[in-house]
């Protein structure tokens, strides 16, 4: 049988990009061990596929169909982040609406002199 060259298979398959990507698609499954259906005549299995192909022994929309589910990867959902900034806000606001503001700037000040005593430095107001 005469070599198969691509304007044999371009009749079947107009765009060769999509051609190459069958042809290796199918070769591929032959060298796993897929059924042949035209006589290999000690072709390669690239020559075989595009045999297939030239014949129409094998249908192009199956071959297509198996190609596109060959290369879909199905993506794990992520389990959606709850993000803890609303929450977290919503607990200090709570905490806040029970200490009125001389009770809140107290306690900024303790917390401040106490910062300050950690780091070993005098606060710049009480100086006299």
């Amino acid at each position: 049988m005469a070599r198969v060259t691509v304007e044999d298979c371009v009749l079947k398959v107009p765009n060769r990009f999509e051609l190459v990507l069958l042809a290796g698609h199918r070769a591929r499954g032959i060298s796993a061990g897929a059924p042949l259906t035209v006589a290999r005549d000690n072709d390669k299995n690239p020559v075989v596929a595009l045999r297939e192909i030239a014949d129409e022994t094998i249908p192009v929309k199956n071959l297509r169909d198996n190609l596109v589910g060959s290369l879909q990867h199905h993506v794990e959902r992520d389990e959606p982040v709850e993000d803890d900034m609303p929450r977290l806000m919503a607990g200090h606001e709570a905490g806040l609406d029970g200490m009125n503001s001389e009770a809140y700037a107290d306690s900024m000040s303790d917390l401040a002199a106490e910062l300050d005593a950690a780091l070993g430095g005098e606060d710049e107001g009480d100086e006299e």
